[in-house]
């Protein structure tokens, strides 16, 4: 088989996903980096893998690190970024920013979590993030911030539009994976596009680092959507009314992917919302989703042999696994997917499309792209079947709209991610209008 079939896990929307475990790897590519900047090379040649060792030595590293140093300077920063499944390895891009110029570095891990190759690609073909038309920077300003919880402290953004008195403000909820303030995906960064768009037309927003981009050494063990997502938010929440100008009756969650699916929950825990937005949010279970995209993707492939469809059902074979809705005798941090057991029967246990059934005080916009090829328009057919008709429910699809939000002419794949484009104006058009009507 020509290319290797990925378990894709992107509720994201990122090109990160939890294959095998990728915290784990991750933690490792930091600490192996951390280690040829301590120069410390015997310990950091500790992390190959045996047969890798006879391709490379000690003094290899060495070697290598020096003539870096000579060529870039010192590091300003080395962290992993992403991570992607390659046949029977874990390749993890390490960002690296030096003193005179950038250098990305992939890290290629066996499945015993052992280094067994370190490359340094041509520069990245992801193009640059392109300001979107419609922010205006003389109708807002931008003030950093921090979110906090007990043992963690996330920088935050606060958006807030000119020249405007008790103006609403959204939060923004990231979906799945380590993700920055802005949802940066390659050359896209969509929460920097929303907060931009809102508050030119006075809106404040919210937008915070997710806690598994700066803590991802805490997710190695057993967690929930509760570490992940919803103790941040409800902190972010927080923030968000205590800034002095907002309108207290006129603050709203918008959750995009993952964090829409987790929108309704967020809402019952906090019943002062004057609203949640459910952008690119998934109605089924996540197992589903996953199959989904697994099944979209090995269509992409076009792979028709029986070595092919082997991988295939396989793959499906492990998804099923992760249909777990009780613990029983399985421990609660065994790994199903990269994901402990205990993410998984949480997130089995909630039935998303029901809560937010239930909520008759909050307003709620669901929105779905139809070039979307990580949460399909079966998900926004299940949310319109179940809540079309309520009042306080509104629903609007976007034919030309991807996962991201941006405009697409087709569903194609995560290479679309590598060019640069811009939330939709009239999405945003329509989140302000919807935002500043009358209930």
């Amino acid at each position: 088989m020509k290319k290797g079939l990925l378990i894709v896990i992107a509720l994201i929307i990122t090109s990160t996903a939890f294959a095998q475990n990728v915290i784990s790897l991750f933690n490792r590519s930091n600490q192996f980096f951390g280690l040829m900047e301590e120069q410390k090379f015997n310990e950091a040649y500790a992390y190959f893998d045996e047969t890798a060792k006879t391709q490379i030595s000690e003094e290899n590293l060495k070697q290598l690190w020096e003539k870096i140093n000579a060529s870039m300077g010192k590091v300003s920063s080395l962290e992993a970024i992403k991570s992607q499944i390659q046949g029977d390895f874990f390749a993890v891009t390490v960002e690296g920013k030096f003193e005179k110029d950038d250098q990305n570095f992939l890290l290629v891990f066996n499945k015993a979590e052992k280094l067994v190759g370190v490359f340094m690609p041509p520069k990245s073909s992801i193009e640059a993030y392109a300001k979107p038309a419609y922010a205006d920077t003389a109708l807002y300003s931008e003030q950093s911030n921090y979110i906090k919880t007990q043992a963690h402290q996330l920088a935050a953004v606060i958006t807030v539009p000119k020249n405007v008195k008790n103006y609403p403000i959204v939060v923004l909820v990231h979906g799945s994976g380590p993700a920055d303030m802005d949802e940066t995906v390659g050359a896209n960064k969509p929460f920097k596009d929303l907060a931009a768009g809102l508050a030119a037309k006075g809106i404040a927003s919210v937008r915070y680092v997710k806690r598994t981009l700066i803590y991802a050494n805490e997710f190695g063990k057993a967690f929930t959507v509760k570490e992940e997502v919803l103790d941040d938010a409800n902190a972010a929440i927080a923030l968000a009314k205590a800034d002095p100008g907002v309108d207290q009756k006129n603050i709203y969650v918008f959750g995009h992917s993952l964090g829409g699916m987790l929108a309704p929950r967020l809402a019952v825990l906090n019943p002062d919302l004057a609203g949640i937005i459910l952008a690119a949010a998934p109605a089924q279970k996540l197992t589903d989703i996953i199959i989904e995209q697994n099944k979209y993707m090995y269509a992409q492939l076009n792979d028709t042999t029986e070595a092919g469809k082997k991988q295939f059902q396989d793959a499906l074979a492990e998804i099923e696994k992760s249909k777990l809705n009780a613990l029983g005798s399985i421990k609660p941090d065994s790994s199903i997917l990269g994901l402990p057991a205990s993410y998984w029967v949480d997130l089995n246990g909630y039935d998303q499309v029901a809560t937010a059934k239930k909520l008759s005080k909050q307003r709620i916009f669901i929105i779905q792209g139809g070039n979307d090829f990580q949460i399909s328009e079966k998900d926004y057919n299940i949310w319109n079947e179940a809540l079309g008709k309520k009042r306080n429910v509104k629903l609007k699809l976007y034919p030309g709209l991807n996962h991201l939000l941006t405009p697409q002419t087709e569903k194609g794949t995560s290479s679309q991610y590598l060019k640069s484009a811009n939330v939709s104006a009239d999405l945003i058009d329509d989140l302000a209008t919807w935002i500043k009507a009358k209930p």
